[in-house]
């Protein structure tokens, strides 16, 4: 049985699935033994290069960063985020891309953001064997051509048309979607709507699972924390506390010692 099968079997029985982002190796090492799935996503540009939004991750980045990943042997489905301008202006444009992606990560399947907007390029996808993880809500590769992170689903209107996003992305063969930054009532509508995993981030505990990135979740991005990100780690300080001991012993001559250091054989 494939891992995806597996997620998608495990989301059936009712236990919540549990996802994390990871963007290297050593991350998606310690963080595979908990959860039930790895997003590589595009949100790496702004946790870890300092961008102001996802637009600018490249497909190369997203492929570096989607083979580290790989490389961990997680027991788990591995996804990867296809990023902005990858994919929207066709299907031939989405399925070559995809291919790239595929093919220089071993990834288990890509995730698309968008609704019936982009439907047809999730069925080329999976039409051509590549497993869909589907996102709507809040599109993190769309909102600043909204002007800001603005959450989704306040009215009537809004939830029927995120319900028919939905129902196109499972039509068209996703095997799971995102619900991000939604009202609670939008995404809980939508979970019941759809025969599909959903996972929620800033969503409802009615979906299938949850999922946080990593940097959020322990503690070690500075700055802004979402609403739907509690802290439950502080690495930060202990990157902190190490740093200062470190420059502490380096000024103060103790570091290196003598156990540190290379010695001639005699």
């Amino acid at each position: 049985m494939n891992k995806i099968q597996r997620f998608i079997d495990k989301a059936q029985t009712g236990t919540p699935l549990v996802c994390l982002t990871a963007y290297t190796t050593p991350m998606a090492r310690s963080l595979a033994p908990y959860v039930d799935l790895l997003l590589v996503g595009d949100s790496m540009g702004t946790v870890i290069y300092g961008m102001d939004s996802t637009q600018d991750v490249t497909l190369e980045m997203m492929c570096a960063h989607g083979a580290a990943v790989v490389r961990a042997e997680a027991n788990v489905p591995v996804i990867i985020d296809m990023p902005h301008g990858s994919y929207e202006a066709s299907n031939e444009q989405a399925l070559n891309n995809a291919k790239q992606l595929m093919q220089e990560t071993g990834a288990d399947g890509l995730k698309l953001e968008g609704g019936r907007a982009i439907s047809e390029r999730i069925s080329t996808l999976v039409d051509a064997g590549i497993p869909v993880f589907a996102h709507i809500g809040l599109l993190p590769q769309s909102a600043p051509d909204e002007g800001g992170y603005k959450i989704k689903g306040k009215t009537e209107e809004q939830i029927l048309n995120l319900i028919e996003d939905a129902k196109a992305i499972e039509e068209a063969g996703s095997f799971a979607v995102v619900i991000e930054g939604t009202i609670e009532e939008a995404a809980a509508r939508i979970d019941t709507a759809l025969n599909i995993p959903t996972i929620g981030i800033g969503a409802s505990a009615k979906c299938s699972g949850q999922i946080l990135v990593s940097e959020d979740l322990l503690g070690i991005t500075h700055g802004h924390r979402p609403k739907f990100a509690p802290n439950y780690g502080h690495v930060n300080e202990h990157i902190d506390k190490a740093t200062a001991r470190f420059a502490a012993d380096v000024r103060d001559g103790q570091f290196p010692k003598t156990e540190h250091l290379y010695k001639k054989k005699a």
